[in-house]
């Protein structure tokens, strides 16, 4: 796969991952019924929702930005996960498989804007000395 196909992409996988993403943090900020009651029947008490919210904007700005805060990038590629994987597990052992539907989609979307990421900014890793 050439530069260009990987960042075509890293791009359409950081947009999409962006629109899900930003859309979750700005309908748990403004106390969507939706979101606030699957969360809430979730057990997840109100405070994490707002929490949750200001990191998921937060990460879709640092996302957003070209070829800068790479370390920063990596933070939120794996806070990305996590949500994944809590709303995945938090659904199977609440609702049912049928709701964990858009958790798995989230995963393989994310793995693969991940993938492409570590393709396009390979981590360099320099020795340390012992002072």
């Amino acid at each position: 796969m050439n530069t260009r196909t990987t960042k075509i992409i890293y791009w359409t996988g950081i947009v999409l991952t962006s629109l899900w993403f930003g859309a979750s943090g700005f309908f748990e900020l403004t106390t969507n019924p939706l979101v606030w009651a699957i969360t809430q029947q979730l057990g997840y008490p109100a405070h994490f929702i707002y929490i949750l919210g200001v990191f998921k904007l937060a990460g879709v700005i640092t996302l957003l930005i070209p070829n800068k805060l790479l370390r920063l990038k990596e933070w939120v590629f794996a806070g990305v996960f996590f949500d994944i994987t809590f709303a995945f597990f938090s659904k199977l052992a609440v609702l049912n498989f049928a709701a964990t539907i858009d958790a798995i989609i989230a995963f393989i979307m994310v793995s693969v804007t991940y993938a492409m990421f570590r393709k396009l900014y390979t981590a360099t890793y320099s020795p340390t000395t012992a002072n």
